[in-house]
């Protein structure tokens, strides 16, 4: 397994990803679509989702393909982000067509960055115009750090982003992850030098530092960010995709074996304040040719989120008004 030319969700042919982000509010969206529907299911592992649409993913639901999926800061509010990506596809006729109506389809799920150190004294809700400009902005390449849906997030010790990772298998299937990072766990080990991926990085992707000889097994918790906010301001949210032909039921097997890649990078994961939600998308451009594709699927979407996660922190910038530093705040003298 090697990375595609731009690390990035984006390596899979057709997928597109667009941003839009507050810098005042210090919230924004991710929005990741294509230009024909996608087959996609999800997974949700964490104790306290935010979600849209998401029932209709279960594999015995009718709806087979999606037309988009957004990640989205704001709570309960990042919600609304969907309902300007639904009018920004509907703007250019994409949709589910029942008779001679349109009704584009856009799950999505939210972190909370409310108390991320943001002006919050707005009154209309930012988060249709923010998806409807990440929908407007999407394209095949994709920045990662403080942009969209990460630009609010935080980790345990420092600031979380949004990353994005990706490999090409020796059969030529491509699978990649885009996730914002926020979880209650750290991503880092305790110092905030070494990252729990460390095991997994390819290349020197978020440092080449390796693994913390010194770890131990995470059994302190340290958190700067609880010290900073509430308890519950988690949730680690993402979508893994791949080019090979998956029906739901397989897109669902994929991410549920994409949430040890959250496991791995972040300590702890899943806890009853994280609302961990991965999506899994095909574009079926690809067919699988033997039984044991879909379990490399699954093993490589876990690596390339994990290897997401500590990427988009790694490239996390500072801001004013943050509650907490960053990585390379944290490590200036490396």
């Amino acid at each position: 397994m090697t990375p595609g030319p731009q690390n990035a969700i984006t390596d899979i042919e057709g997928l597109k990803v667009g941003h839009a982000q507050d810098d005042r509010l210090k919230s924004g969206v991710t929005v990741l679509t294509a230009d024909t529907p996608f087959t996609a299911s999800v997974s949700v592992q964490g104790g306290a989702p935010g979600t849209r649409e998401t029932d209709l993913l279960a594999p015995d639901k009718s709806v087979a393909q999606v037309d988009a999926l957004v990640l989205s800061g704001g709570s309960a509010y990042g919600l609304d982000a969907c309902s300007g990506v639904v009018e920004g596809l509907r703007a250019t006729g994409r949709g589910y067509r029942v008779g001679n109506t349109i009704i584009p389809l856009v799950p999505g799920a939210i972190i909370f960055d409310l108390l991320s150190g943001g002006d919050q004294t707005w009154t209309d809700t930012p988060y249709p115009a923010l998806g409807r400009a990440a929908f407007e902005a999407a394209t095949h390449s994709t920045p990662i750090g403080t942009v969209g849906a990460g630009t609010g997030a935080m980790t345990a010790m420092m600031k979380g982003g949004l990353g994005t990772a990706s490999l090409t298998l020796d059969s030529g299937i491509t699978v990649g992850a885009l996730v914002a990072a926020n979880p209650m766990g750290s991503v880092t080990t305790p110092g905030d030098k070494h990252f729990w991926a460390a095991p997994f990085e390819i290349d020197g992707e978020f440092g080449g530092l390796g693994p913390d000889a010194h770890a131990g097994l995470g059994r302190t918790h340290d958190s700067r960010k609880l010290t900073a906010m509430l308890e519950r301001a988690n949730t680690t949210i993402a979508i893994v995709a791949t080019n090979a032909t998956l029906d739901k039921a397989q897109c669902q097997r994929v991410a549920i074996a994409a949430h040890d890649g959250i496991a791995r990078a972040c300590v702890p994961a899943h806890s009853p304040s994280d609302g961990d939600l991965v999506f899994s998308v095909s574009t079926s451009a690809r067919p699988m040719t033997t039984p044991r594709d879909l379990a490399l699927i699954g093993h490589a979407a876990a690596l390339c989120l994990s290897r997401a996660i500590a990427r988009g922190v790694y490239a996390a910038t500072p801001a004013s008004g943050d509650l907490l530093p960053t990585w390379g705040q944290l490590n200036a003298n490396i």
